[in-house]
């Protein structure tokens, strides 16, 4: 189990997570982008929690090679990043909703957006925390998915 934690790369997953999520959307003020209502109660905390999960994510060394997660942790990112966005700032929300329907529609759906991006980021570092100590041999991968639980393998061989 020695090396499967990595505090260096914990913290540029954390940095580089923060950075790709809160510059575009503007809770990190910056004088690139611009945001057009003002930053939410609930944006930053939801922020620095993805940037807390992708650190864990990124922390975590899998044994084997298989991204477990990488999918999971991309797509949360950018569901957080819609989550956390300014509601009217987004071009294609805007030409399918209008304005009205920015502020009237899509900004109420955002708060749980921001939730089913952090249970998609959870779920994925515990994907990783669950193989961290597997190798080729004592975790084969079946059918190109790994089976991280015993009853899955129990359950495959079974069949």
């Amino acid at each position: 189990m020695v090396g499967l934690w990595s505090w260096p790369r914990a913290l540029v997953g954390g940095v580089l997570s923060a950075i790709a999520v809160g510059v575009p959307t503007d809770v990190m003020d910056n004088p690139l982008f611009t945001r057009m209502t003002p930053v939410r109660w609930w944006e930053v905390p939801v922020l620095l929690c993805i940037a807390a999960l992708t650190a864990m994510w990124a922390a975590l060394r899998p044994q084997r090679t298989e991204g477990v997660g990488s999918a999971r942790t991309w797509g949360s990112s950018v569901l957080g990043a819609l989550a956390v966005g300014c509601p009217v700032c987004n071009k294609v929300v805007i030409a399918l909703l209008g304005t009205s329907g920015a502020l009237g529609l899509w900004a109420p759906l955002q708060p749980l957006l921001a939730l089913a991006s952090l249970i998609i980021l959870a779920t994925a570092v515990a994907a990783r925390w669950r193989l961290r100590g597997c190798t080729p041999e004592t975790c084969p991968p079946t059918e190109g998915k790994a089976a991280p639980f015993q009853w899955q393998r129990d359950a495959e061989k079974s069949v």
